[in-house]
């Protein structure tokens, strides 16, 4: 199949940047799938890919993610992501990131870089050296730092409003969670739930990670075959993707599943599937949103209260997405699909795609700069 036609394949983008340059080793794809609501935003993960057209797929299904993410959070952002093709252990350098900041920089706003799997904090600093159009920048240059509290935050949120709608009642006093990942995202949240009262089970890979969070927490240890299967109220998958599947869905005695992993059914039909089981499911990419908006309020000039208080939001929006799907009586999973897209053709209508370098929203982080 050919470039373009891999292009159609997987959703209407705007546009799709191949980005070279052979004295760094700079092999890089952005792509930008729709800005109707304001530049695109997305991180830039680096990946040691087999084949370019398995990065090519995965920018484009991943940036087709970002726009629903950022529509339904609310904000006024579109969707993109950038991959860089390469093994982040061995061929990150200074040279690398600051060419790919200056293709960034080409595109004049119009795409916005954050750090994603395989890059981190001290690669975005390059990538600002050469831009002004990323974040997640250190703290020292007005940059937000490590997302992840804020992306916990919000989890946590979509937790409440789920117990809301299935308990009716947001308080997690005594409810029973169990954690599937303790990397940054499932570590803050397991430390917000203990402040909630709920009372936690965690499972990870490391158990070096599980033993630190018993011994600090007094949280329940559970292997990790276990987990779906443990005896909870609320599921909160925050590790791999595509863990609800096929040889899992029946193990799960979970009565909600939310989370703060990506992409966690692995097909559609399973988010049908948890509703025929009657497990009410929170779709990931709006419970997951508040790095997203920890990053939008850093555009904006960076509070750290303000992004606090922004992540509180995906508490409504989870609550919407269950009001819709009662509404029109479909799998939540679908419903965050139609909130999403109801807001980008409502707000998109009424604005031109966004052409870089316009949006009077994000003047701080250009000032910020130029300084």
């Amino acid at each position: 199949m050919g470039t373009f036609e891999v292009i159609s394949k997987h959703g209407d983008h705007e546009q799709v940047v191949f980005c070279h340059d052979k004295s760094v080793g700079l092999k890089a794809i952005i792509a930008i799938h729709n800005t109707a609501l304001g530049p695109a935003l997305g991180g830039t993960r680096m990946w040691n890919y087999q084949h370019e057209d398995e990065a090519l797929v995965d920018v484009l299904r991943l940036s087709k993610g970002m726009t629903y993410k950022a529509a339904a959070a609310g904000l006024n952002l579109g969707g993109g992501k950038a991959v860089i093709i390469g093994d982040p252990k061995t061929q990150k350098s200074e040279g690398l990131f600051r060419a790919f900041g200056q293709f960034v920089n080409s595109l004049n706003g119009k795409y916005i870089t954050a750090e994603d799997v395989g890059t981190a904090v001290q690669d975005m600093e390059y990538i600002f050296m050469e831009t002004p159009w990323v974040t997640g920048i250190p703290k020292d240059f007005g940059g937000s730092g490590d997302p992840s509290p804020y992306t916990s935050h919000g989890v946590l949120m979509g937790i409440k409003a789920s117990a809301k709608e299935k308990f009716a009642t947001d308080s997690l006093k005594g409810v029973r969670v169990a954690v599937q990942g303790l990397g940054n995202v499932g570590s803050n949240l397991v430390k917000y739930l203990i402040e909630e009262g709920a009372k936690v089970a965690v499972t990870d890979i490391d158990q070096g990670r599980v033993k630190a969070h018993h011994d600090k927490y007094g949280v329940e240890a559970v292997a990790p075959d276990q987990i779906l299967s443990t005896d909870c109220d609320i599921l909160a998958p925050c590790a791999l993707g595509a863990i609800i599947n096929d040889q899992t869905i029946g193990k799960i005695k979970a009565k909600v599943v939310c989370g703060g992993a990506n992409n966690q059914l692995a097909e559609p039909r399973h988010g049908d599937q948890l509703r025929e089981l009657g497990i009410l499911y929170a779709p990931d990419y709006v419970v997951n949103a508040g790095g997203l908006m920890n990053v939008f309020v850093e555009l904006e000039g960076y509070s750290p209260e303000r992004a606090f208080e922004k992540t509180r939001k995906v508490y409504d929006n989870v609550a919407k997405v269950f009001e819709i799907a009662k509404r029109d009586n479909i799998g939540t999973h679908i419903a965050a699909d139609r909130m999403a897209e109801e807001r980008v053709q409502t707000i998109g209508h009424l604005r031109q795609r966004h052409g870089g370098n316009s949006s009077r929203a994000f003047t701080t982080l250009r000032e910020v700069h130029n300084r």
